[in-house]
């Protein structure tokens, strides 16, 4: 049986709703950011609690096939900008069509119908997550980070990363100040 799982969006989300799934006596036989298939249906009389369970987590068990498609679409995106060494040269939809095996078109219009922005600005946004997490780390250089992050050039990254945040990348890693937003929030 598959469930669908909003707002997770790391491994340590993965071990968590693990976790859930085998106080239940119901473990995962296969768990990925999102998703959750068991050996077995959970009990109706056990839903309640396994709903219970998983929001005291922060996370949120999805029932209709629209926000379970959604939240493929945005774990997709999560996966391979935060979690995957893929080429971030890509076209994303593309990447998305191909992963969810659905016309980008339908995707695209449900995804902005539901959540009330495109694609193309999720994508953004997350990438700009990863540029900061990146720069608090302080382990590579804004060129480096843009090549890594797909990025044609440096200015466009610092372009991109401005318009977001209203810092230069420059300005954000003095600041020193957390502002990186969970990406479960995003």
């Amino acid at each position: 049986m598959r469930y669908f799982i909003r707002n997770m969006v790391c491994n340590r989300c993965i071990m968590a709703v693990q976790q859930v799934f085998e106080s239940l006596n119901n473990p995962p036989v296969r768990i990925s950011l999102g998703e959750v298939e068991t050996a077995h249906p959970i009990q109706e009389n056990e839903l309640e609690r396994l709903r219970k369970a998983l929001v005291s987590y922060g996370f949120e068990l999805i029932d209709d096939m629209k926000s379970q498609l959604i939240e493929k679409i945005k774990n997709t995106i999560v996966q391979s900008i935060h979690h995957s060494n893929e080429d971030l040269k890509i076209n994303y939809s593309e990447y998305i069509e191909s992963h969810l095996n659905r016309d980008y078109a339908y995707l695209s219009s449900l995804f902005s119908e539901v959540e009330g922005t495109t694609i193309e600005k999720y994508i953004i946004l997350q990438k700009i997550e990863r540029v900061k997490e990146l720069l608090v780390y302080d382990e590579l250089t804004l060129s480096e980070i843009a090549y890594q992050m797909g990025y044609s050039n440096v200015a466009y990254l610092s372009n991109q990363f401005k318009k977001v945040t209203g810092l230069t990348p420059s300005h954000f890693k003095q600041v020193k100040e957390n502002k990186r937003k969970p990406l479960d929030k995003i």
